[in-house]
């Protein structure tokens, strides 16, 4: 290993975070975490790292971004026939991790996902914008493909069929849903001794909360 590599570091000082001071449930906790990030303007906010696995237990991981969370759980969108999509089908257990290095802090989330209602997954559809939903037409997402001019001119051809602006959701396109059993919030500390509040779900459907060892 890089001698330089093996050199940086970061001593973590900015807040803390206690049994006591930790809210009820993991919803509660991360609402509140995440208008602290959003008062802080950190960029690309709701970038999260989704990791997945497969059938035979071999893990993926990629950035997708956060489009809605309540007590139900986290929404992300994607295309259904993806790599992540079919992992999902196989294995329908996903983590989340977020990571706001500018407040020090990390969720971890895990859990099991489904999909989002057609009408949710047509809501945002809706919402976004024109090249965006053009875009979802155009890739097959995770296929090889023969080079970036074939991708182009596929979504020329897909502009060509919606002329009139008016792009309805593909099937093969929508919502899933990450359903926590596990959240962790770890607040980076001095000296590597981090604050790490777990929250795990109980099959009462409480959440019972304890702290790790950094």
């Amino acid at each position: 290993m890089s001698s330089n590599i093996a050199d940086i570091r970061k001593d973590y000082k900015l807040q803390s975070l206690s049994e006591k001071d930790a809210l009820p449930d993991p919803f509660a906790q991360f609402e509140k975490w995440w208008k602290e990030a959003l008062d802080s303007h950190i960029d690309e906010v709701n970038a999260m790292t989704l990791a997945t696995a497969s059938a035979d237990g071999m893990p993926d991981a990629r950035i997708v971004l956060l489009k809605g969370f309540d007590t139900q759980g986290f929404t992300f969108f994607t295309n259904y026939s993806s790599a992540k999509g079919n992992e999902l089908l196989e294995n329908p257990r996903a983590s989340l991790v977020f990571f706001w290095k500018e407040l020090e802090r990390q969720v971890r989330i895990s859990g099991l996902v489904v999909m989002v209602s057609a009408a949710e997954s047509d809501a945002y559809f809706n919402s976004r914008p024109e090249g965006s939903r053009i875009g979802a037409w155009a890739s097959p997402q995770s296929e090889f493909i023969e080079n970036r001019e074939w991708l182009e001119e596929n979504e020329r051809k897909m502009r060509e069929q919606f002329p009139d602006g008016l792009i309805e959701r593909p099937s093969h396109w929508g919502g899933y849903r990450v359903r926590p059993t596990r959240v962790e919030f770890w607040q980076g500390r001095p000296n590597r001794l981090h604050d790490r509040i777990l929250y795990s779900l109980e099959k009462t459907g409480r959440w019972k909360i304890g702290r790790l060892a950094p």
